[in-house]
């Protein structure tokens, strides 16, 4: 049996840890609601935006959502949304196995978005062409470097995680420009012409700019759906973490008082080892 000492000092680490997770939970939690409210007002600022553009777009075989007629024949992306640690569960290894799946590697790119994706692709010996890390705050998401090196390509496939609820979250792909169209279904507006409006620059540049644009939002609404999930998914994961640090807690801790319990047996043996020895000296002495 281990001493006591010993247990104790192992105790005292568990317990930390069970306190770390607890604050992770906690930190999770609150970044559940701050996405979750930051999302909603993307999607709004998004059908707005799509009203201007489809007003501004005149001819709409033009449109960013028919680029895989005008790219045809160019190499197709996958671009994958993963999280920047390691502290969320296995989605992110979810994830790239569901990519994995449609992957061919003559026909498609991948950029990868998270180091936790980087390093898993890595670990599957399946390489990328381009890196980006994750913002480190969703306050403000720059995703224009990651716009402008998938831009001409012909497909842009999203792969991202997606929050159902606070203990499901799911795997989801999408085709970018045709979820951009979706997102804009609600949309309506007058179309507006050179004839009525003075545009500078041209009209046709002014909706050119507008795509990039909503690209960015569009991009930046996967990005914070997948920062949602992940949130989620780490608040599932501190859950189940402190529970288990708790069960170790408590073990340790019955193990602490069965230790203290004989090594308190001991002495008292020692003792009355010690009692009876002496006894019997007495009594040879007399």
């Amino acid at each position: 049996m281990r001493k006591p000492s010993q247990i104790e000092k192992e105790a005292i680490q568990i317990g930390t840890i069970h306190d770390l997770t607890a604050v992770f939970e906690s930190l999770a939690s609150t970044q559940v609601a701050k996405v979750k409210t930051k999302t909603a007002e993307s999607q709004e600022f998004f059908k707005l935006l799509w009203q201007r553009y489809s007003a501004l777009r005149t001819d709409p075989g033009q449109q960013i959502t028919n680029r895989n007629e005008i790219f045809e024949g160019f190499k197709k992306v996958f671009v994958v949304i993963s999280g920047e640690g390691g502290l969320s569960g296995d989605i992110d290894s979810r994830l790239v196995e569901t990519m994995v799946q449609d992957y061919d590697e003559k026909t498609t790119d991948i950029m990868v978005l998270g180091s936790h994706g980087a390093t898993v692709l890595r670990q599957k010996g399946i390489s990328y062409k381009r890196f980006f890390k994750l913002p480190e705050t969703d306050k403000y998401i720059n995703v224009s470097p990651v716009i402008a090196a998938i831009a001409e390509y012909s497909q842009i496939i999203v792969y991202y995680e997606q929050y159902i609820s606070l203990s499901e979250q799911v795997i989801k792909k999408i085709d970018l420009a045709t979820t951009m169209k979706e997102m804009s279904e609600e949309a309506q507006s007058d179309q507006m012409t050179t004839e009525d409006t003075i545009f500078e620059p041209s009209l046709e540049e002014i909706a050119d700019q507008m795509e990039i644009t909503m690209m960015d939002l569009a991009l930046s609404q996967s990005i914070l759906e997948s920062s949602l999930a992940q949130a989620a998914s780490r608040f599932n994961a501190m859950v189940v973490a402190k529970k288990r640090a708790g069960e170790i807690l408590d073990e340790y801790m019955l193990e602490y008082h069965r230790s203290k319990r004989g090594e308190s047996d001991r002495r008292m043996r020692e003792v009355m080892t010690s009692l009876k020895k002496k006894q019997r000296e007495r009594r040879a002495a007399s």
